[in-house]
């Protein structure tokens, strides 16, 4: 097979700028990095998909609206392995399959009660795109990267590999000015305060009757989405409040977005199979004063409580990474480091590991779903409590947002620090690992840290 890889550097453009011209588009991706740091380096745009698999509320697979028989990771994997690429490109991604993967997937990789009813929004939504803009923060370059896909032939895959990349420069260059237009909004608690703290006090009883070592208990706020704001302007309003290495705006349909500030990387592959993945666990608030600031992030590094937690977590993606990575493989070369982010310092550790031959990246992301960070451990266990203890179905918040590649790379992120945009109404949602001495009145407060940046998006004067 010919090189027909179709690279343009055009001139620096800010991708906020350069997506608004597919904000409104039903199923399109900004995968927005901060510049920040090494994570956050690269930016994205995927729009106008040539496949779309989707996953509805009762686990039901569509491929372009058409129903697919099927474990939908699996479907994906073949998906990617009928369009490989070996040309190297100027970024990590050079095309592939963009999109959300709902907590509630973790039903199809172990045995779990069914997802809660009432459900509407998809479990999965997932493009292929075979031309992508990428972004580097770092070099301020600007790169459009077009595959030709699902074109087989390579001489009419070039062409229209030059077509398509043609297109989305125009469209990125004819962008409109991206203004946010915001009204305020009043939010309401799914649960009262002691609603949670109870669901709280609970898992810690489960948790001393041995029933496991941690679980993730979370609670959500949700506003009705004023009239004249869109998801978009509500990204972008996030964007300014919670700068972080992987924001991202997926439009799962013309109705529901999800718009995350996540700052915890998942799971990253790259196309030689080298795997990293990056728990958090531990959370103390930032501080305008200096000083206390510091304080802050030392009480963190040296709190017995928060690093049990973290190796807790470790340990369990270690098991899951070696689900798939080769026996003897499997490191953890950082533990329990302290990492700043805009509004919080957080306890980071990171397990690295090399796939098996056999093993795609997509088996990796199935392997370890959804995160240990967001269930507990053991994993089927505290996923059970979390069932019992929470009143309502997770949808993408826990789950992961993905770019996998046509060449076998992939980087992924939590579903954390995010907003979801279910038609007219928008939710918020966060929580922490529940561990024998926790204490449900702080549990409650390291929950309303993380809560509160994303409620001041529509309410800037939020204290609930």
């Amino acid at each position: 097979m010919e090189n027909v890889l179709i690279v343009h550097e055009v001139p620096w453009l800010e991708p906020l700028e350069a997506f608004s011209t597919f904000a409104g588009d039903p199923v399109a991706a900004l995968l927005h990095g901060d510049g920040a740091n090494e994570m956050g380096r690269w930016s994205y745009i995927a729009a106008s998909p040539f496949r779309t698999i989707i996953v509805d509320a009762d686990m039901e697979a569509t491929i372009d609206g058409r129903p697919a028989q099927g474990d939908p990771f699996h479907l994906i994997n073949i998906a990617l392995k009928s369009f490989p690429i070996e040309e190297l490109g100027p970024a990590p991604f050079l095309g592939g399959a963009v999109g959300f993967f709902g907590y509630e997937m973790g039903g199809l990789v172990e045995s779990l009660p069914p997802p809660k009813t009432g459900a509407t929004n998809p479990a999965l939504v997932v493009g292929l795109y075979d031309v992508v803009v990428a972004f580097d923060h770092v070099e301020q370059k600007t790169w459009v990267i077009a595959t030709g896909f699902p074109e087989p032939i390579d001489s009419l895959r070039r062409n229209r590999a030059q077509d398509r990349a043609r297109w989305m420069i125009d469209q990125i260059q004819s962008r409109p000015e991206s203004q946010i237009t915001m009204c305020s909004a009043e939010w309401s608690a799914e649960q009262s305060r002691i609603e949670v703290k109870d669901s709280i006090q609970a898992a810690i009883e489960l948790i001393n009757a041995g029933d496991a070592f941690q679980a993730n208990i979370t609670q959500r706020f949700i506003a009705q989405k004023p009239k004249n704001t869109t998801p978009w302007d509500l990204f972008l309003q996030l964007r300014k409040t919670l700068p972080s290495p992987f924001g991202a705006y997926v439009a799962g349909s013309s109705k529901f977005h999800v718009l995350s500030a996540s700052p915890e990387r998942f799971l990253q592959a790259t196309r030689h199979g080298s795997v990293e993945t990056w728990p958090i666990k531990g959370t103390r608030p930032r501080h305008k004063d200096p000083a206390t600031d510091r304080q802050l992030a030392t009480d963190l590094a040296q709190s017995p409580k928060d690093n049990a937690e973290n190796l807790m977590i470790v340990d369990l993606m270690r098991n899951d990474i070696s689900r798939v990575c080769e026996s003897g493989s499997v490191s953890v070369p950082q533990c329990c480091q302290v990492e700043t982010f805009a509004r919080v310092h957080h306890l980071v550790s990171v397990v690295t590991g090399e796939l098996r031959a056999d093993k795609s990246a997509i088996d990796l992301l199935r392997a370890c779903f959804p995160g240990g960070s967001v269930t507990g451990a053991p994993k089927v266990r505290a996923m059970e409590m979390i069932h019992e203890l929470e009143p309502s179905a997770r949808g993408p918040y826990c789950g992961a947002i993905a770019w996998i590649g046509f060449d076998g790379a992939m980087d992924s992120a939590i579903v954390i620090r995010s907003l979801i945009v279910d038609d007219d109404q928008v939710i918020a949602q966060a929580g922490g690992g529940i561990v024998a001495d926790s204490d449900p009145s702080l549990e409650y407060e390291e929950a309303m840290v993380k809560l509160r940046p994303l409620l001041s998006v529509l309410d800037p004067t939020a204290t609930i």
